[in-house]
């Protein structure tokens, strides 16, 4: 069955390189999430659009649930950090999960609090849970970032750790290299 998940935390190029590489998930979007009016990419990097750069996520549930999902969202991005991810600042920047209906909205408030529970981060998880409004995608420059510009310097400073992270913390659920 095919489900969709829509996440921020950070810069979509890193979300979209790391979540396309999952077992179970057709398709990943970059774009603009949380704010009302149809965005493009300068009037997000203002802050003051109320997007959050964003991915949207087609899976099989059948193959990958939603929870993994998330599993691998609190690993590859630090939800203690008010609007910014490393070097990225800005209200763009910010955690955010966007739930599309009430079971991915418990899920995700449940594994919010267990993360919180286990002692893991020295901060308080910040991480927003809204409810899912619109998704606008990003420019079509910005589809499949990683893919196309590996050799770029934010790729490899950036992007490279989070996938080497992924692959040791998650080898099992990521596809073959020639799956991606």
């Amino acid at each position: 069955m095919t489900e969709t998940a829509t996440l921020a935390g950070g810069c979509f190029w890193c979300l979209e390189a790391v979540f396309k590489r999952l077992r179970g998930v057709i398709s990943v979007n970059s774009g603009y999430s949380g704010g009302t009016d149809a965005p493009n990419y300068e009037s997000v990097s203002l802050g003051n659009t109320g997007h959050a750069e964003s991915i949207q996520i087609a899976f099989d549930s059948h193959i990958i649930s939603y929870s993994t999902l998330l599993d691998v969202f609190w690993k590859l991005h630090d939800p203690t950090t008010l609007n910014r991810q490393g070097a990225d600042i800005g209200t763009q920047y910010r955690s955010a999960i966007f739930y599309h209906n009430s079971q991915q909205k418990k899920i995700a408030e449940y594994s919010k609090k267990e993360l919180g529970q286990k002692g893991i981060y020295r901060d308080p998880i910040i991480t927003q849970i809204a409810q899912f409004k619109n998704f606008f995608s990003a420019e079509e420059h910005h589809q499949d970032y990683y893919n196309k510009n590996a050799e770029n310097s934010y790729c490899r400073i950036v992007i490279d750790p989070k996938i080497t992270k992924l692959y040791k913390e998650f080898d099992s659920i990521v596809k073959k290299s020639d799956e991606i």
